[in-house]
């Protein structure tokens, strides 16, 4: 929680910066604006690399079980994800390519989870979302969704009532980006409800 308070600030203020140098009223700031968000953003990089070094040199090392290399590799993934939203050039590249190659391998452990794990879930939940945010490609994220609400749709009924609880939440979050994302494309978006 302390690392996502740390970036959610940095990532909030960014987005706000943006939204502000798209209104032509405030064009007379435009130095100033693109000057503070260039130094949000160096901050965002390096407080999400600080985490990723931390998580890899600490949290990785003494995992035996899936769901904890899962969870971490997801969270590594997510903190690329973080720095490839506001970067560009080498360090887009990089990000982007640290996310995809830390989502991906959290996807292969968690393979051995069951389809309504809460950190596969939440896997499926994030990675769509680089598809869509950061590679730009929505067939894949909406893929990745569908798969992951479908295998989670089918077990649903067969998990204890903290697990539902806990997939239910995520779940949803898949349901509403999958149907927003498939309007965009012209679709029918309509997700069937738990």
């Amino acid at each position: 929680v302390g690392f996502k308070n740390l970036i959610g600030g940095k990532r909030t203020a960014i987005r706000t910066i943006s939204a502000i140098e798209q209104n032509p009223k405030y064009s007379k700031f435009s130095d100033a604006l693109g000057q503070y968000k260039k130094k949000i953003e160096g901050e965002l990089g390096k407080d999400c690399q600080d985490i990723i070094n931390m998580i890899k040199n600490e949290g990785m090392k003494s995992l035996k079980e899936s769901e904890g290399k899962a969870f971490f590799l997801k969270m590594i993934g997510d903190y690329y994800r973080y720095m490839a939203e506001s970067a560009s050039g080498d360090q887009l590249a990089h990000a982007r390519d640290g996310a995809l190659e830390h989502y991906k391998q959290a996807e292969t452990i968690s393979g051995e989870l069951q389809a309504c794990n809460p950190i596969k879930l939440g896997l499926a939940l994030n990675f769509s979302v680089f598809y869509y945010e950061v590679m730009q490609d929505n067939k894949q994220a909406c893929q990745l969704a569908e798969t992951a609400l479908q295998d989670a749709m089918a077990k649903i009924d067969e998990v204890d009532e903290e697990t539902f609880r806990d997939a239910k939440s995520i779940i949803e979050l898949l349901k509403e980006n999958l149907t927003l994302w498939k309007e965009e494309e012209g679709g029918d978006g309509a997700i069937e409800d738990l």
